[in-house]
């Protein structure tokens, strides 16, 4: 395998041809046909990528991962082992009218082992969910959650390193990135002095 090609392991069953360069499937993973996966992701064993779900590049599955209908994760996504995604709300067995719900998963945002996601919201980009979180509700962009449900903690940095706040400004020990904190966010300091995303 080249850098370039994907890598398919023997008993992986990839239905999509919807997938980019440099990435790996490993055993016994299954991507259905209308899947879309970017490049140089990692999708471990016994995960199951469903039509209509849209995974960016850099996204790293690890095992027992299903990602569904409506669901998607934007680039550099990390999803720890055995979390779960929803995709229907009101679920009952046999319905003909059920409907899926969008949910997106921002850029960079980390996933912890075991963590819950509702479907309908939106997760940040560089948010951090601890393991075993229930998420039900949206997030913002670098907040630390956890817990049953999931409430805000804190805040992290792009690089994965908690913030610590003096006042409303940060800067991270781990970087350097300076960041400014209003009630319910908290961003990262251009080079210019505004707040990006």
């Amino acid at each position: 395998m080249t850098g370039d090609q994907v890598f398919k392991h023997q008993t992986a069953l990839v239905e999509s041809d919807a997938i980019g360069a440099g990435t790996r499937i490993w055993a016994f993973a299954h991507i259905m046909a209308g899947a879309t996966i970017g490049e140089h992701c990692n999708i471990c064993d016994h995960c199951f990528v469903e039509a209509g779900a849209v995974i960016g590049n850099n996204v790293t599955l690890k095992n027992g991962v299903s990602v569904w209908d409506q669901i998607t994760l934007e680039d550099g996504v990390f999803v720890g082992p055995n979390a779960t995604f929803t995709n229907d709300r009101r679920p009952r067995s046999g319905n003909p009218n059920w409907h899926a719900e969008k949910t997106v998963i921002g850029r960079g945002a980390s996933i912890g082992a075991n963590a819950t996601i509702l479907c309908g919201i939106r997760i940040g980009a560089f948010a951090m969910i601890g393991a075993g979180a229930v998420v039900t509700a949206d997030l913002p962009d670098h907040a630390l959650s956890y817990g049953n449900p999931a409430r805000v903690h804190g805040w992290m940095c792009a690089c994965s390193a908690r913030l610590a706040f003096a006042g409303t400004a940060a800067t991270c020990s781990q970087c350097g990135k300076q960041y400014r904190q209003s009630a319910d966010r908290a961003r990262i300091v251009e080079a210019n002095g505004t707040s990006a995303h």
